[in-house]
This record gives structure tokens, sequence and C-alpha cells, in this order.
């Protein structure tokens, strides 16, 4: 069965929700909820927001990036989450995926994660990749961590104190891998 985008599905919240391959018109709100992401400071590396450059390198060049969208109680349309995936390494190791995602706050524990993931790991088999790899699960990211582990994630070993948290003390990472040839 061949992934098709957009992507129309429903939240376990009965939210419906689009997700739909970026082009230009979703990078400002993209970058928009990047910047609330990278603020937190629990999910990702950045310890500020990259310049313009550095975020279209980050989130789109060499990447199929898929944002999510959800109309709201006004039924504007607000982008809910999104996640790139590329090859983790070049030439003879191009078949390892690696995926980045977020979601906004609003949304979380609403089963966007899990659609995301899902969705990710369809595309990645679909696009020819063999396995996906998270070089960067942050390890007090327990809700990542346990959505990972749902989508048949394995934790292939951490990395003391790879991470500096937003209060200057250090945070393991967790490396997570997951092979896309038993689906």
């Amino acid at each position: 069965m061949s992934l098709t985008f957009p992507v129309e599905a429903k939240l376990k919240v009965g939210s419906p929700v689009q997700l739909v391959l970026s082009d230009n018109q979703y990078i400002v709100p993209l970058r928009d909820l990047y910047h609330m992401i990278v603020d937190e400071g629990t999910s990702y590396p950045h310890d500020r927001f990259p310049n313009q450059d550095d975020f279209m390198d980050y989130w789109f060049r060499g990447k199929s990036t898929v944002a999510a969208y959800v109309p709201d109680r006004a039924s504007a349309v607000t982008m809910a989450g999104a996640f790139y995936l590329k090859p983790n390494w070049p030439g003879r190791a191009r078949q390892v995926a690696n995926a980045g995602f977020i979601v906004a706050p609003d949304w979380r524990n609403k089963g966007l994660g899990w659609l995301l993931g899902a969705t990710m790991l369809a595309y990645a088999k679909q696009l020819g990749y063999r396995s996906v790899i998270f070089n960067l699960v942050f390890s007090e990211n327990v809700p990542a961590r346990r959505l990972w582990g749902k989508l048949g994630f394995k934790e292939l070993g951490v990395i003391p104190g790879a991470v500096r948290k937003n209060d200057g003390a250090y945070q393991d990472s967790v490396i997570m891998f997951r092979s896309l040839l038993e689906q």
C-alpha cells in the first residue's frame, strides 16, 4: 500500500488532522512552531533559535518534511506538528534514516505524536529506507521515549551527559533504532 499526501486522519481525541508534504508555504508556520520548541529546551539540541539559513538546513534542505494541520474551534487551520526525514549518513549507509519531530504544546497527548511517528515509518519504508535511528533522544523526555517504544524502537545505548539543560545541568541522551525490514 502506497502512502499518498495529503493524509487525512483523526486524532484519538476526534480532531481531524491533515498531513502534508511541506514546501515554501509551510516555512513560516514551521519556523514559528520550532521557535517555541527550541525555547522549551527539552527535546532539541539548539540552545538558541537558529538563523534562517541554519533553520532551512535543519528542516528542509535534503529532507522530506511533513507538517500536520488541524482546525481550531474557530475553524482556523494551525500547524500542530511536523517531522523531517533524511538519510542519517551518506553513501553506503544512506539506507538508514533519521527523523526529527515537533508537536505544539496544545496538541500533545492527543495522538498526534503517534500519528506522525507511524506516518514517518510508513513513508520511510516507501522511500526505500531499511531502518530509522534517532541519535539524540533526551533521556528526560519520557513521553518521547515511551512513544518510540510503542512504535517498535529499541534503545541501543546511552551517551552520558550529552545534553546541557536550560538550568546548566546535564542529562544523558539515548540512541534509539527501529528496523523497517520486519514490518
